[in-house]
């Protein structure tokens, strides 16, 4: 049986390194065998995938990988304070924000990107809970944030 790590590189994906914060909080806690990251935005090399609200400026399918993005950034965080991908035994939950046009209900939609490229990489261990929320507005103008709660690793 592969890996997360493994199956990541199998995806042609690697973890980012972990986005700096935008304000007074550091990207991720660990309390045990929990992390629990900040919102982390879909930026690659410190710049937006897109920008502007899901239903108006950016459509469903933009705001779907943006929200695959925002998650590798935040698995980068939790790896970060785990030891490393592989040391995350389990997703617990996820918070997907969406910044959505009035009229979008989408949300759900959106959240699937990271959704389902979590299950890729943990499979099992990948099934978690979740909420998809409509926001006004995101950080930078960012379409998505999103929040990881993971289990890990007890260091030895």
């Amino acid at each position: 049986m592969s890996t997360p790590g493994q199956r990541l590189a199998e995806l042609g994906l690697s973890l980012p390194p972990v986005a700096a914060p935008l304000a007074a909080y550091v990207p991720a806690v660990r309390q045990g065998t929990q992390v629990v990251t900040s919102g982390q935005l879909p930026v690659v090399a410190g710049t937006l995938t897109y920008a502007g609200k899901v239903g108006a400026e950016v459509s469903v399918e933009q705001a779907t990988e943006a929200a695959r993005t925002a998650a590798l950034n935040a698995l980068a965080a939790v790896a970060s304070l785990a030891g490393g991908l592989d040391n995350i035994t389990r997703i617990v939950k996820l918070v997907i924000y969406v910044a959505s046009a009035p009229d979008f209900t989408g949300q759900p939609q959106v959240g699937n990107g990271a959704s389902e490229l979590v299950a890729e990489i943990f499979g099992e261990a990948g099934q978690h809970a979740r909420s998809a929320v409509g926001v006004a507005v995101l950080p930078l103008n960012a379409p998505v944030e999103i929040e990881v709660t993971a289990e890990v690793a007890v260091d030895e």
